[in-house]
């Protein structure tokens, strides 16, 4: 356990002398809310604007950044400058680099989560949950996105055959996710054949869970189905978890191709 600590606190410190990588975890999603909250200003329906259905999509998107999207693209890097191989001809448990990641996307997805709400909060009119079990909602909507995210970054970061390809190979995924999943758009608004599949993925199920937390009950009848159905949220960010579990244990490679 002090092995797992010692190095995630090696990587949350490797994290924050990287400016670019803290630029664009941690504003970026930031400026999103700022541009496009800025912009958007319709009536949705029920009292709620554009602005706010917006913004809890964009929380999540920040989930997705620092789990997904962040691990797909450095996993591949150390992996082609050789840091992995090293490791494996150290005696450090092969468990104690994935929980120094874990630690990191842990640190990072909290840091983004308090920045954005405090973001949205202050000059966007979102209202903070204000019963214990919206809480709670908000709670394990995020850990169980985060947790599937995460997963999936490990095992997605197989795919890209170059640390240099990494960002070309994750970037065009989280953007179509993104568009997809209702972060920019109303959901039900998108053509059915979108929503179909933006319904098999992690985002689409996290932006719904939390517009349960911060928009009214009453918007939940423009939901699909007609509820924000936060069972099925629950069912699917689990099966999420699971299924990436055995992705990476059955995928995740330590060095590249031409290292055999």
């Amino acid at each position: 356990m002090r092995l797992g600590l010692h190095q995630g606190m090696l990587e949350i410190r490797q994290f924050l002398r990287s400016r670019e990588q803290v630029v664009f975890t941690l504003a970026f999603p930031v400026i999103m809310i700022i541009v496009f909250g800025s912009i958007f200003k319709a009536d949705i329906g029920d009292g709620v604007n554009l602005t706010q259905y917006f913004v809890t999509g964009m929380i999540a998107t920040g989930l997705m950044t620092a789990g997904f999207q962040a691990l797909a693209i450095q996993i591949p890097m150390e992996r082609d400058r050789g840091v992995l191989k090293r490791l494996l001809g150290t005696p450090m448990p092969r468990w104690v680099y994935f929980a120094g990641k874990v630690l990191m996307v842990g640190f990072i997805a909290v840091l983004e989560t308090i920045i954005l709400l405090i973001v949205a909060t202050l000059f966007f009119g979102v209202e903070l949950p204000n019963t214990a079990g919206k809480w709670l909602t908000f709670l394990w909507v995020c850990v169980l996105g985060i947790t599937a995210c995460t997963l999936c970054g490990i095992a997605f970061s197989s795919l890209a055959r170059t640390g240099r390809s990494a960002p070309a190979v994750v970037t065009p995924v989280a953007l179509i996710l993104q568009f997809t999943s209702g972060v920019f758009f109303v959901f039900t608004d998108l053509p059915a054949w979108m929503q179909n599949v933006a319904s098999v993925f992690p985002l689409k199920w996290m932006c719904q869970g939390l517009r349960s937390v911060f928009l009214p009950a009453s918007f939940g009848t423009q939901e699909p189905g007609g509820s924000y159905n936060l069972p099925t949220v629950a069912l699917v960010l689990g099966a999420w978890c699971l299924v990436a579990l055995v992705l990476c244990l059955t995928t995740f490679r330590w060095t590249t191709k031409r290292d055999g």
